[in-house]
């Protein structure tokens, strides 16, 4: 694939992650193959940093910190010897610029996860955002925004080979654990669960595996795997992300919430795209039709995280947890 398709294929989502788009088409013009792309995306990054030294108010420096983290966090999509400098890049600016914005913020960390809690104690509910295959924490600020905005309180993680956590461990399928142990930690009865992409299948095994998941959303996620169809692209970074070919391929039989579907008992929506047309990923109408409480929304013309119709999905996702959550 060229630089240029590359950066066309990732258009929806680096701009659904909240990056300006010219600034986008600027970055990615002047690269020559793909793997220019993590280094150019570093030094955009470090470019913020700079422009955040400079700020005149802890409020300038603290937006411009957060478009670092964006910048930092999309170096890491495209194969880079460095992505794990990246990660952490991503996870250290953030940091910085939630001290500086929120400094009611918390950094809650335990076996196999890692994020940040946000929002006000006395919260109706909490929702945990859940990324996925290549994603992180630092891609879904806009989502926890629009989840703060009415009023909720935001755990966004990274789990065991995600985001800062994806060089020191490896994807599992069993993620209801993990999340579990997030609960624990966060000190709450009842959470809301968001899972994107393969974030989707790790919240929906959860929502059907753990009793204390109160309701739940899917953006994009598979109902089901086939690794025999899955593109190269998609195995290779699968493989990278869980330790190997053999493990990447155990990894995609799991994935599969036939039997889990009837399982959910939180109120469930799934969202989906109608471009986002993957070989080898089932999307997400059977797990709304299995789910004795599921509602699917399918935007036609959404793609993969539907990053070019957000008006469509995230109002109507973020009421949905809203409502459930604050429901007596």
């Amino acid at each position: 694939m060229s630089a240029s398709e590359f950066a066309a294929a990732q258009w929806t989502r680096a701009t659904g992650a909240g990056v300006d788009p010219h600034e986008y088409w600027r970055v990615t013009d002047g690269l020559t193959s793909v793997a220019d792309w993590g280094p150019a995306f570093l030094r955009t990054g470090h470019a913020y940093l700079e422009r955040a030294q400079d700020a005149g108010s802890p409020r300038s420096a603290g937006e411009q910190l957060l478009m670092a983290a964006r910048w930092f966090h999309l170096a890491t999509l495209a194969p880079y010897a460095e992505a794990s400098r990246a990660a952490a890049a991503a996870d250290r600016a953030l940091s910085r610029a939630l001290t500086v914005l929120e400094p009611g913020a918390r950094r809650v960390s335990g076996e196999g996860f890692t994020g940040w809690l946000r929002g006000p104690a006395d919260a109706p509910g909490t929702v945990v955002v859940v990324p996925g295959l290549d994603s992180a924490k630092e891609e879904f600020l806009d989502l926890a925004s629009a989840l703060l905005a009415r009023g909720l309180a935001v755990f966004a993680m990274d789990g065991p080979g995600q985001g800062v956590l994806a060089s020191t461990t490896s994807l599992r399928a069993d993620y209801e654990q993990v999340v579990g142990r997030v609960i624990d930690a966060l000190g709450v009865a009842r959470i809301g669960l968001v899972g994107l992409s393969l974030g989707g299948y790790f919240a929906a095994r959860t929502a059907a595996l753990e009793p204390r998941v109160a309701a739940v959303a899917t953006v994009s996620g598979p109902f089901r795997l086939d690794w025999e169809q899955l593109p190269p692209p998609v195995r290779d970074i699968m493989a990278r992300r869980t330790g190997g070919a053999d493990a990447a391929r155990d990894f995609a039989r799991h994935v599969d919430l036939t039997a889990l579907a009837p399982r959910i008992a939180a109120p469930l929506l799934v969202v989906d795209g109608g471009q986002d047309v993957i070989p080898g990923v089932t999307n997400g109408e059977p797990l709304a039709r299995l789910a004795p409480h599921g509602t699917y929304l399918s935007v036609p013309h959404g793609d993969h995280l539907l990053g070019n119709a957000r008006p469509d999905w995230l109002p109507h996702l973020t009421d949905h947890i809203t409502h459930t959550l604050s429901a007596r």
